[in-house]
Parts: structure tokens; sequence; C-alpha cells
């Protein structure tokens, strides 16, 4: 069965950390790991025209073998940025610089038939609100929704609208409480609200779960140590990745969750949200390829 095409919808930008920057943005890294792991991506988001940020995001880009025609170039808005405040024990804070390029996305090309993945944090201007809200409805495959609940776009009424479009929703824990707080007190009652037909909460240390259409456990797991930890950022667009591959060519949705479990251990243990050498993303790629065929959902 040929692999299901995975459109990726959102922010590129530039994270700042105190030694140095790295490409960065939730989709970004979805979209280089997917590129790395050979499944069949298109990432469309907005760049400036020629600045630093643009050039750094672009090289980063042919490095994991992601093509750049969905990169828009934007002549007045500059590559977005993002200041990472990190904290003991691993954590950080996230300040993200106002009206970047990735705010003014422009609506791309024919949709297709596949998967598409989008993000809530890249709603937070009317424009690629609009834009993404858009392509999103014409969308005929399955829709993954990564709800980041950071500030500017962490507003009940945003969530409710982006979980709308979803078919799948990918969340955190201190997510998870939110959106029981804000609509429904239950899991059960939460996904028949947005009729869900899967939700996918990454507890960090303490692993995931999966939880189907009526609010039942489908698979869970322990979370896998990093002895070596540097920090925790895109660990979860690393787990989101593996498991849109996996959906994308047909494996084992048990055996996906546990590989893609491992992956977003694995990225705890480098700066920032990718390795610095897609190299070390070859094996991955090669134990997702050999993962078991499973029912279809893409």
């Amino acid at each position: 069965m040929a692999a299901t095409p995975i459109l990726v919808l959102g922010e590129a930008l530039v994270d700042g950390f105190h030694d140095g920057p790295v490409a960065g943005g939730a989709p970004f890294n979805v979209a280089r790991s997917l590129a790395a792991f050979s499944a069949p991506v298109r990432f469309v988001s907005r760049i400036g025209a020629d600045d630093v940020g643009g050039r750094l995001v672009l090289h980063s880009a042919a490095r994991f073998g992601l093509a750049v025609a969905g990169l828009q170039r934007d002549a007045h808005h500059a590559t977005g940025r993002v200041s990472v405040h990190e904290e003991e024990g691993g954590g950080h804070r996230f300040e993200i610089h106002a009206d970047a390029a990735w705010d003014h996305l422009e609506r791309p090309g024919a949709v297709g038939s596949g998967m598409v993945y989008f993000g809530s944090l890249a709603q937070r201007h009317l424009v690629s609100r609009a834009t993404i809200r858009s392509v999103v409805k014409r969308a005929a495959g399955p829709r993954l929704l990564d709800l980041n609940l950071r500030p500017g776009t962490d507003s009940p009424a945003l969530a409710a609208e982006s979980l709308m479009l979803a078919d799948w929703v990918k969340i955190n824990e201190d997510e998870l409480d939110r959106l029981l707080g804000w609509f429904e007190p239950a899991l059960p009652a939460l996904m028949a609200r947005f009729a869900l037909q899967g939700l996918l909460v990454t507890r960090g240390v303490q692993g995931y779960a999966l939880y189907g259409e009526q609010g039942q456990l489908l698979a869970s797991g322990d979370g896998v140590v990093q002895p070596a930890f540097v920090d925790s950022v895109g660990a979860g667009d690393a787990f989101t990745a593996m498991l849109l591959a996996g959906m994308s060519l047909h494996r084992s949705l048990a055996a996906t969750l546990s590989l893609a479990n491992r992956y977003a251990s694995m990225i705890c243990g480098v700066r920032g949200p990718l390795p610095d050498d897609p190299a070390a993303l070859a094996s991955w790629r090669e134990a997702l390829h050999s993962l078991p065929a499973g029912e279809a959902r893409a």
C-alpha cells in the first residue's frame, strides 16, 4: 500500500538558546523528522525574504532532506524568533516574539487527499489563522491538531475552534487538564463534544496515553529514561512526527507509539529539537520502516 502524503502547516522559526540559535518551530520540527524518515511530507510556512533566520531555516531543511517549495518568502516581516529561557532541571520557558513572517501565511496550492498536521500557535494572527483553517477545512484525509496552549493562543475560543476541525489531537497533561476545565469534566464527554477519533497525551517522564473515540484507553507506555538529558525542547514534536510517519506508512499503531516514545527520549539527549547530524536519524528511519504492518488509519 502506498504511503499517505502528509501536509504540515505552521511556523518555522529560530530558537535562541544561551549558547546559540537553533532552527525550530513545532511544525518545522515535525516536518524535518518526517523527511528524515522518508515519509512523504509537504511543509508550508513563511520566512523572511533574506535574513539570517531564514537562511538558517533553509539550511536546516536542506540538511534533513525537506523540500522547501512550500516555504513562502516575506519581504516585510522577518523570520520568527523565540527566546528560550532555560530553567533548572532541564525545563524551559518560551518567549515568542510577535509579528513574524509565519503570522502572514498565504494560502498554498492544492491541498491533496492525504493527512494534515496543524497547530494552534500559528493561528495567533488573523491572517495565518484564516489560511490554516481554510486549508484544514478542505482536507479530505485525517487532520491532526497539535494544541500548544502558549500565551496568546491559550483561549478557550481558539482551542474550541481548532478542536472542531481536528480528527486527532496531541496534547500534554497540563493542556488536557485545561481542556477538561474549559469544556467537559470527563474525557469521554470531551471526545464526543468535538467528535475526536484519537487523543494522544504525552506525559514526559511518565510516558504517553492514547484514547479512542469513546474516551477508552487504547494504548499507553511508561517513559523512557534519558541518562544524558540536555533539554526537552522538541520531544513532543518528535513523538508526533513518528506517530504521523507510522500512520502514513500504515504501520502497527501500538508498535509506532512504542518507537515514538523512545524517539522522544532520544531527542531529550540533544540540544534543541533535532540532532546536529541528520545521519543520527538513519537508525530510527530503519526501525520505522521495519515495523509490522497494521490497520490503515490514514
